[in-house]
């Protein structure tokens, strides 16, 4: 992409179609680049020179809003037979093979990022929310936009401590590289109630976005109502679940009420949560910076059904969406989860195109920086060759056939090539 990078004036892209998303798709539409952001846009025939894309359909750049990229170098999803807490233990059990084999795991997780990058640059993702484990080697302006959710996990006083010490020195590691990050304690079932308000905590005084797994089994729900099931035993098979002191858990609805005190938050699947009215209640209440990720195919493969998107958008809650990671997905294609809910009957093309862009920027806390096709924001589009039309253009944009000929961020190729 060398002309667009080098030309001092401004470049005009034009294509059969332009969805803004904030605004109604434009035939005939054009977006005018310069210095790496959006500068214009608009209908027929623009001023200056242009690139004529022919029949092809602009959007903003997709946004992943929840992801795990150290599972990228995956060939194949695990096994989700036995629900979640069945698939964990899968997880765990492949961590410590490759422990046991002396995998390099620095190397190992350099190389999954990597992957997961480029994978999600060939699919027309531009924004990306990630949780990670450690501190994350993703290059500050390569690739994708990526915000990074440091993860806490502690259920005892020993691993509460552990776990927040690390926490402290890896966000600040992170953030001394340019990396944009954030906070995630993971799950009700693996964070102590002690850590969970510590982190937490650390999110409200340094003004960062936070993200949690919430009310996504029905395991995670018996397990917090009556402290046993099948989340109790695998947590006894781990070591994580001390007989002579349990740990105080925290029930859905008030971790809802903690993560509203962050400046955004964010549940991620949350498949149960209109089985707890109290939660989805709470939930609503604070829709003014908290909102929902769903990973449609990484619920329909562990819970056997979609994500209740049409729950939530009732209740006035913003719904993004996400890939969750190749360990429970077969790809990390936003488009294709789009479709599972489309084909699902739960949201329309036009609404699964807006939770894939402006709804997911704003849960990423991006939305000054991306989600739609508008002047100042950053020139983060994909560009998509549809081999059949629709009276929709969104439809086209959702068509399986559909490939994504070129990703641009900040006005620079990352994948693909335009003509």
């Amino acid at each position: 992409m060398t002309e667009i990078r080098s030309r001092p004036t401004p470049i005009t892209l034009r294509a059969r179609h332009v969805l803004p998303i904030a605004a109604e798709p434009i035939d005939n539409g054009w977006v005018r680049i310069e210095r790496g952001r959006i500068s214009g846009v608009g209908r027929g025939q623009p001023s200056g020179p242009v690139r004529d894309l022919g029949d092809a359909i602009i959007i903003p750049g997709l946004v992943n809003a929840h992801t795990h990229l150290e599972f990228s170098d995956l060939d194949r999803p695990l096994p989700a037979d036995g629900g979640l807490p069945a698939w964990i233990e899968r997880v765990v059990a492949m961590r410590r093979s490759r422990a046991a084999a002396g995998t390099d795991e620095a190397a190992r997780l350099r190389a999954a990022v990597a992957s997961g990058l480029e994978q999600s640059s060939a699919a027309g993702v531009t924004a990306i929310g990630e949780i990670a484990t450690a501190p994350h080697p993703v290059a500050a302006g390569a690739g994708p936009l990526v915000r990074v959710f440091r993860e806490a996990l502690g259920l005892s006083p020993a691993a509460t401590h552990a776990a927040r010490s690390s926490l402290l020195r890896d966000l600040d590691r992170m953030n001394s590289e340019g990396t944009c990050i954030g906070i995630s304690p993971h799950a009700p079932y693996s964070v102590a109630e002690p850590l969970g308000r510590q982190v937490v905590g650390e999110a409200v005084r340094r003004r960062l976005p936070v993200m949690m797994h919430l009310a996504e089994s029905r395991d995670e729900a018996e397990l917090l109502a009556t402290g046993g099931g099948a989340f109790r035993t695998l947590l006894e098979q781990l070591g994580a679940w001390q007989l002579e002191s349990p740990p105080r858990l925290l029930p859905v609805a008030d971790w809802i009420t903690l993560l509203a005190k962050a400046p955004r938050g964010v549940v991620v699947h949350g498949t149960f949560l209109p089985e707890d009215q109290t939660a989805l209640s709470r939930l609503a209440r604070h829709r003014d910076r908290l909102c929902v990720v769903v990973c449609p195919r990484t619920t329909l493969a562990l819970s056997a059904r979609l994500p209740p998107v049409e729950a939530f958008r009732a209740a006035g809650i913003r719904v993004a969406i996400g890939t969750d990671s190749r360990a429970s997905n077969p790809d990390l294609s936003v488009l294709a989860e789009c479709r599972a809910l489309v084909e699902g009957g739960v949201a329309s093309p036009g609404e699964a195109l807006g939770m894939a862009t402006h709804d997911g920027a704003w849960a990423l806390a991006f939305e000054r920086r991306c989600g739609t096709l508008a002047p100042g924001r950053f020139a983060d589009l994909a560009i998509l060759r549809p081999s059949s039309w629709h009276a929709d253009p969104s439809e086209a944009v959702l068509d399986p056939a559909t490939q994504v000929a070129a990703t641009l961020r900040r006005g620079r190729v990352i994948s693909g090539s335009l003509p």
